[in-house]
């Protein structure tokens, strides 16, 4: 990283600007690792920040996370059939239950996987 400085009368001080970057693209997942870095991992948070990856890490956690909920989701689905759409017809309180107790699971996995680590 290569720092650059600004003379302000007779000292030489870093400009230590952040670019100002987009936040779309990033999700509730992105937003919790964000929250993490910030309480527990400083260092890393600091690091991120001035090289100007934090948001493209948040991003990347975002997008990783959303396709490992859809890989599992699907699994999910497939592996069981009172999932099936004839069973959400029949029963469809039995498979709201069921899909969110598989949904929380997903989500347990998820965040061990990326945010707290």
């Amino acid at each position: 990283m290569k720092l650059t400085y600004i003379q302000i009368r007779d000292y030489l001080l870093p400009n230590l600007t952040i670019k100002n970057q987009s936040t779309t693209g990033i999700n509730k997942y992105g937003y919790l690792r964000l929250h993490y870095l910030k309480e527990n991992k400083k260092a890393l948070y600091t690091t991120l920040l001035m090289t100007n990856e934090l948001t493209n890490h948040l991003i990347s956690v975002s997008k990783n996370s959303e396709d490992r909920l859809q890989l599992l989701m699907e699994n999910y689905k497939n592996s069981d059939e009172r999932l099936s759409e004839k069973n959400k017809k029949i029963n469809h309180i039995e498979w709201s239950k069921l899909m969110n107790n598989y949904r929380n699971i997903a989500e347990e996995i998820i965040l061990n996987d990326f945010i707290f680590i």
